[in-house]
C-alpha cells in the first residue's frame, strides 16, 4: 500500500495512494480531531458518560491516530491497544502525526484486525473500527462473524463503534449486520457531510437517556476536551432517529 502525506492550510492529511483522506491532523492542535465522523465516533463518550469510561480500548485501524491521540489525552487511565495491518500507516502516525510513544498505555499490533478480535481472549470497554483499504473497503471487518467477535470481546459497558461510508449501497446492509450480532441493540447516527455514518451497539448495561440529557453531556464534554458534539445531538433530533426523544441501546 502506497503512503502519501499530504498538507493545506494547516492540514496534515494520510493517503492510501489516492486522493480519499484516511485520516487528518490540524498541525497546530495535533490531539483535536480534524474530521467530523472521527468526532462523531466519540459520541460514545456520551453514552457512557462515567469519567474512568472506558479503562480499555480497542483500536483497528490506526490510520492518522486521531482517535488514539484524542483517548490517550483526555482519558489517561485508558489502556490503548491498536491493530494495525500495514506497519508503514504506523511509521506514519508516528513520523508525520505525533502519535505519542507510550507502550504502557499505548500497544500497537501488527496484523489483521479481523483475526486479532477472533483470536483475543481479552474484553474491552470500547471497541473502534476504522478500517479500510485504498479503495475504501472493509473486507472483513464488515460482516457477521466479525461483529459477533467484537460482541463476545466487550465488556459488560461495553461499546461497539464502527465507521461506515453511507454513500455505498451496502451501508443499510452493514447496518443490519450490527443488529444481527448485536440482538438489534444498535443505531446508526445520521450521516455526516463527509459520507460517513457512525454505528453503534451495546452490550451488557443498557444505554437509555434522553436527547435533553444527551445536550447537557455534549456540553460537558465540550469544556473538558474541547470535543463539539452538540451538533451532532442536534442532528440526531432532526433526523428523528430517537423515539420519543429517547436513545435507547
Amino acid at each position: 500500500m502506497t503512503i502519501e502525506i499530504s498538507e493545506e492550510a494547516g492540514v496534515r492529511s494520510l493517503h492510501f495512494g489516492s486522493d480519499w483522506v484516511q485520516g487528518a491532523m490540524r498541525v497546530a492542535r495535533p490531539y483535536a480531531l480534524e474530521l467530523d465522523y472521527t468526532r462523531e465516533m466519540m459520541a460514545a463518550l456520551l453514552l457512557r458518560p462515567e469519567p474512568e469510561w472506558p479503562r480499555r480500548v480497542l483500536l483497528v485501524g490506526l490510520g492518522a491516530g486521531s482517535l488514539t491521540k484524542f483517548l490517550y489525552r483526555h482519558r489517561p487511565a485508558a489502556k490503548l491497544v491498536v491493530v494495525e495491518i500495514d506497519p508503514a500507516v504506523v511509521g506514519a502516525a508516528y513520523q508525520y502525526f505525533r502519535l505519542p510513544e507510550d507502550p504502557a498505555r499505548i500497544k500497537i499490533e501488527i496484523g489483521d484486525g479481523a483475526d486479532y478480535v477472533a483470536k483475543s481472549r481479552a474484553r474491552f470497554d470500547l471497541i473502534l473500527v476504522d478500517g479500510f483499504d485504498a479503495d475504501a473497503r472493509a473486507g472483513r471487518l464488515d460482516t457477521l462473524p466479525f461483529y459477533l467477535d467484537c460482541r463476545a470481546r466487550l465488556s459488560g459497558e461495553g461499546l461497539l463503534v464502527v465507521n461506515l461510508l453511507s454513500r455505498r449501497r451496502s451501508f443499510r446492509q452493514s447496518v443490519e449486520r450490527i443488529e444481527e450480532a448485536f440482538d438489534g441493540r444498535a443505531l446508526a447516527f445520521p450521516s455526516c457531510d463527509s459520507g460517513n455514518a457512525v454505528a453503534f451497539a451495546a452490550a451488557g448495561e443498557a444505554v437509555k437517556t434522553t436527547l435533553g440529557e444527551l445536550k447537557d453531556l455534549a456540553q460537558a464534554l465540550k469544556k473538558d476536551t474541547g470535543l463539539n458534539l452538540l451538533p451532532t445531538v442536534a442532528r440526531l433530533e432532526r433526523a428523528q432517529s430517537c423515539a420519543g426523544g429517547l436513545l435507547e441501546l
